[in-house]
């Protein structure tokens, strides 16, 4: 029942970072998403079987020790978008900040355990909740594509940098699953370490506590 839940979990988070990003394109002015049915909270619209199944089941059996996926991106035009600087990094963000405010949320009932009286199988599973949003946040940050950090650094750089790092990204891009899988790979074995601490210590400084 715990696993049922964990997996829950990390679909909602997944489902409402795709949201975040579908609605913050429609408020700038592109309503691609919404036209498309993509700011739905039925998670059978954002499910991607790949990143969102077959990915977390392999980590999660396989006992990597990291569990994290993907869905669907949502479309969007950019060309629609009414701020051309910033309207890209701004979507981009839109996920990542939900994933945060989630993870904040859930940090809070557990600080405040002690006041609420809440079941200690519902601590457990929003310390999941805590933990597997912060890591979407961070992992999502990464600025690789089709990670949200590639457009929100895209926006940061000067004109000519970011002429580059455009050209840089679709050479990325035409790769496809295979330098997703190679990414993947690349980060359990060789950047999971420093990055799991890095989540281990936000949640820590979220919840007052250690994860499990």
């Amino acid at each position: 029942m715990e696993t049922i839940l964990i997996i829950a979990a990390l679909i909602m988070s997944i489902v409402l970072h795709e949201m975040a990003h579908g609605y913050a394109a429609n408020w700038l002015g592109d309503p691609t998403a919404r036209l498309q049915g993509r700011l739905s909270g039925n998670p059978l619209v954002h499910l991607d079987p790949i990143g969102s199944v077959l990915v977390p089941a392999l980590l999660f059996f396989g006992n990597a020790g990291i569990l994290f996926g993907w869905a669907k991106p949502v479309p969007y035009n950019p060309y629609n978008l009414r701020d051309q600087k910033w309207g890209e990094a701004i979507v981009a963000a839109a996920g990542p900040a939900i994933n945060i405010a989630l993870a904040l949320f859930f940090a809070l009932l557990i600080r405040f355990d002690a006041l609420l009286g809440l079941p200690g199988s519902f601590i457990e599973i929003a310390a999941y909740v805590v933990y597997i949003n912060i890591l979407l946040a961070f992992f999502n940050m990464i600025p690789i594509p089709p990670l949200d950090g590639s457009k929100i650094l895209k926006a940061l750089l000067p004109f000519r940098a970011a002429r580059q790092y455009d050209e840089f990204l679709m050479k990325v891009q035409s790769f496809g699953l295979i330098f997703t899988f190679l990414f993947i790979f690349l980060f359990i074995n060789v950047f999971w370490g420093p990055f799991s601490q890095l989540v281990n210590t936000v949640f820590t400084l979220f919840t007052g506590t250690r994860f499990f």
